[in-house]
């Protein structure tokens, strides 16, 4: 028995880069594409969100919230009250208030219950150190748990269980999208999956490999097990092309400015890729 034609658009995790995602669901909405499900992990939580809460509204909502001045409120204070609050905390940088107050403002409504489309996101539960699906109740707290990057943000507190940043577990969750009946997949990414990476050459870019290949190391491994009669579109980010090596960009994650060529860069590409599909 065939599965009745469901199409999720599936946002995934890479921080500031999370811009190249607005350029892409602006390439969806101007080809009259629109979601019947909504998945996010990480930035593609918080990008996501809107866009199941009002899909028609979510391109302009989100690309206010990624103006570079926005972007910048978001990650909060210079570098002395980050090493401050570091101090303090011993865990993290930055404060999840910005963010939460962002969310708060942009969001037309509180609930899972209340969005206009289905929507899932993911976070690492710390204790039971696994991934947690978020699909009811109050969607700021998930959406926060989502996108909290250690180091960066605090765990965040959801019942009796703390809860890190979804690409830890699940850097762009496809199986997730087919696993609730989804038969034609949107991929929407950050652009490092286009970017073979390289050996390591200096101390600090081991880390970053280990860390791209575990997170990455799930999104083939999905991919390449999808039922066939699966449709899946994975968007390109655009720019220029993308050299072998390691993408700095985690750690850069204050350079704030660009935002609108990462948009129109994968809007651009996005573009074209859905004519020629079309």
């Amino acid at each position: 028995m065939e599965r009745a034609s469901r199409t999720a658009f599936v946002l995934g995790g890479g921080g500031v880069l999370g811009a190249h995602e607005v350029g892409m669901l602006r390439a969806l909405d101007e080809s009259g594409i629109r979601p019947d499900l909504v998945v996010g992990t990480s930035i593609g939580a918080l990008n996501g969100v809107l866009v199941a809460a009002d899909p028609g509204a979510a391109v302009d909502r989100l690309s206010r919230m990624w103006s570079d001045e926005a972007v910048r409120e978001a990650l909060g204070s210079g570098v002395w009250g980050r090493l401050l609050r570091l101090a303090r905390s011993g865990t993290h940088l930055h404060s999840a208030g910005p963010l939460r107050t962002m969310l708060e403002e942009l969001l037309p409504v509180a609930t899972f219950e209340e969005l206009a489309v289905p929507f899932q996101c993911v976070a690492a539960s710390i204790e039971k150190a696994m991934a947690h699906w978020f699909s009811e109740g109050p969607l700021v707290p998930a959406v926060l748990a989502s996108s909290a990057a250690p180091g960066l943000l605090p765990p965040v507190r959801i019942g009796d269980r703390h809860y890190y940043d979804g690409g830890l577990v699940h850097s762009i969750p496809v199986g997730r999208a087919v696993e609730l009946g989804a038969t034609t997949v949107y991929v929407l990414h950050v652009g490092r999956i286009e970017r073979d990476l390289a050996p390591p050459r200096r101390p600090w870019e081991v880390g970053l490999v280990a860390f791209e290949i575990a997170r990455r190391h799930r999104f083939f491994e999905e991919m390449s097990a999808l039922p066939d009669e699966v449709v899946v579109h994975v968007l390109p980010a655009g720019g220029p092309p993308k050299k072998a090596g390691v993408d700095l960009s985690q750690v850069r994650y204050r350079r704030t400015g660009g935002m609108a060529a990462y948009i129109e860069g994968a809007y651009q590409a996005s573009l074209r890729y859905l004519k020629e599909q079309a």
